[in-house]
């Protein structure tokens, strides 16, 4: 049992029963901490509050938006959404979406998604600034065995994206996103590039452009 005197190491994998995990979501001490569960371990990850990660995911998730608009590609979006399988497993990934057949099979007023009713997202990303190694490792893990077709990992600081199809509780890298058709993973990267120098207006004009020429 969980009390005053437990000290939770945050931002590292530690061996937690569920039901001790459990007792951490309603803490204020983690009150803007994500939450992971995976094969008996949970952890507890502090929300960057940083301009780079913040903006990275910003422009991310709008070019996914848009390029889905603009290609009529049926989807919605989550923004640090819960998925929790009781018992099992939970992940709160940065961004995550739902794509073609599935785009509306979560409704609205929906809290935290259970697995045991509706199928994981299509499409996970996480934005990592301090958590890279955890976001290729146990992270990448967990979300083959959620069965998302695709995770792709923005790497701040590298200004890259590492993008992993997943297939048969397996991953390996793609160049081209295969849920939204002939996008390019390249011109996501050019966009993070082109917004160390630019604003987000000018990037998004340049995306615009960019997948209505394409």
């Amino acid at each position: 049992m969980i009390t005053t005197e437990t000290k939770i190491i945050t931002d590292s994998w530690i061996n937690l029963a569920w039901d001790e995990f459990s007792q951490l979501w309603d803490d204020s001490s983690y009150e803007k901490a994500k939450f992971y569960y995976y094969n008996q371990k949970a952890r507890i990850e502090i929300t960057p509050l940083g301009n780079d990660h913040s903006k990275d995911h910003s422009i991310i998730n709008y070019a996914i938006h848009i390029y889905a608009a603009i290609k009529n590609i049926p989807l919605n979006g989550h923004d640090a959404c819960s998925y929790r399988k009781i018992g099992v497993k939970e992940a709160q990934p940065d961004l995550s979406f739902y794509i073609g057949n599935n785009a509306d099979i979560i409704p609205y007023g929906t809290g935290v998604i259970d697995l045991t009713i509706y199928p994981s997202p299509n499409l996970v990303i996480e934005v990592a600034n301090t958590s890279l190694a955890d976001d290729k490792g146990e992270k990448r893990l967990l979300y083959e065995d959620f069965g998302v077709e695709e995770y792709w990992i923005v790497d701040v600081k590298n200004i890259n994206i590492i993008a992993f199809k997943i297939e048969d509780k397996g991953s390996k890298r793609i160049t081209q996103s295969q849920i939204l058709p002939n996008l390019e993973i390249d011109i996501l990267v050019q966009a993070l590039q082109k917004s160390r120098e630019k604003n987000h207006s000018e990037v998004s004009r340049w995306l615009l452009q960019t997948f209505q020429s394409n």
